[in-house]
């Protein structure tokens, strides 16, 4: 019954309007507290991903939206100390946190959270900024949580998130054991999960299926 009711409101908040979103705002779960998951935006800023952020929300999590453009340039420190604030939200309940990043955000989440077992559960990652990534194979000996990252085939938006770099990382980390799974859509570009021109049919339903079942399974151990 909740993930029917997640699944239909995820649909709902993506057919409204955008809204302004503050660099970081924190929408609650539908009653009482929830396990807290950062979400944190791509380069388009909070408001333009609020709508995936309300879906999330509505599974029963305390969310918390960061922009990641306040995030860049601190080498992770900034999103370091969010995660460590998030963990006192007023509507959520102590202990780790699990992060979903987009685009920007997701890149974020790859390169500084997934190296933080002692804050963070796991990571759902939609298309994320890999292009920084100069050795895949080094890369993921350094991931140290759960992260479940999403890509799209036809993904060309500004070089950042091609897939020849999402297949490398799957390889690497399958040939090193590391906890990083890679699940690629072959139709789909960047932004597949947002309404309008990007969204991709197939991509947008299996993924946040996908996402829904990891975030629940993060919060079981």
């Amino acid at each position: 019954m909740l993930f029917a009711r997640a699944w239909i409101w995820f649909f709902l908040v993506l057919a409204l309007p955008l809204h302004a979103a503050c660099a970081q705002q924190e929408i609650p779960p539908p009653a009482g507290k929830g396990p807290v998951v950062v979400v944190v935006s791509g380069q388009k800023g909070a408001g333009y991903y609020l709508a995936p952020a309300q879906a999330i929300a509505a599974m029963g999590y305390d969310v918390v939206l960061l922009d990641a453009n306040t995030l860049t340039g601190t080498h992770g420190q900034a999103l370091h100390d969010a995660v460590v604030q998030a963990q006192t939200s007023p509507n959520g309940e102590p202990g780790k946190v699990a992060v979903v990043g987009f685009s920007l955000g997701g890149g974020l989440a790859l390169a500084y959270a997934s190296q933080w077992p002692d804050l963070v559960r796991g990571i759902v990652a939609w298309y994320p900024l890999t292009s920084i990534i100069a050795d895949p194979a080094a890369f993921v000996t350094k991931v140290k949580v759960p992260v479940l990252m999403f890509a799209g085939a036809q993904d060309t938006y500004k070089n950042c998130c091609l897939i020849a770099q999402a297949n490398a990382l799957a390889a690497a980390a399958a040939a090193a054991g590391a906890p990083l799974t890679v699940v690629t859509y072959p139709s789909a570009g960047h932004d597949f999960i947002m309404s309008g021109s990007d969204y991709d049919a197939t991509a947008a339903p299996d993924s946040f299926a996908r996402a829904q079942a990891a975030l629940a399974g993060y919060f079981c151990k």
